[in-house]
């Protein structure tokens, strides 16, 4: 992928997720993107092909970003998983609150559009894999019944928190309790 094309479409997932889809137009990601009127447009000729190509890169940042999750991250207990999906709430909705407001507009973008389902399946597919994965390693006995209960709450928190900012927002109680009640207390004894 050339360099201005990157550009082009990382400014238009920032303008995705400070503007949302009204605001996602060619003039706006040229501007985002610091170029010259009509950069997008010679690259993206609609915008559906626009939004193409935002969804597949989109999908590719997260892509990386999961995979450097992966590599570092590995909860061993249910009270580490907790943890771990309270930093991960909290760097969605503070530091990486653009990229978390394009990520939800997309999704609801990709239930009415289709065609843009297949990129986003790939996606969370992996995400899938490893959170089970790591759910099955803090000790659940049943991590495909928990994965979903987990993480549609998780969805539903940093969802909250966008919408409704909070400047106090500390997700770790509710989200100890739930995964704590889910997979349930690890013991010595069953991690041995």
């Amino acid at each position: 992928m050339s360099d201005r094309r990157e550009r082009l479409l990382d400014a238009a997932i920032s303008v995705l997720g400070e503007r949302g889809m009204r605001g996602l137009t060619h003039r706006a990601v040229d501007a985002a993107a610091g170029l010259p009127a009509g950069s997008a447009s010679n690259h993206f000729r609609t915008r559906d092909a626009l939004l193409d190509a935002v969804v597949e890169r989109f999908a590719a940042r997260e892509r990386a970003g999961w995979d450097e999750v992966a590599a570092r991250v590995c909860p061993t207990t249910p009270q580490e998983l907790a943890q771990a999906l309270t930093a991960f709430a909290q760097d969605a909705t503070g530091p990486r609150r653009t990229l978390t407001l394009a990520r939800y507009a997309i999704l609801v973008e990709a239930g009415i559009q289709p065609s843009l389902r297949a990129q986003l399946t790939d996606t969370g597919g992996r995400v899938n894999t490893w959170f089970t994965n790591w759910l099955r390693i803090a000790g659940s006995t049943e991590p495909e019944r928990d994965a979903p209960i987990i993480m549609n709450h998780w969805t539903g928190v940093v969802l909250h928190q966008l919408a409704n900012p909070d400047p106090a927002f500390d997700p770790s109680a509710q989200i100890s309790a739930l995964v704590t009640s889910v997979v349930g207390p690890r013991t010595v004894e069953a991690s041995a």
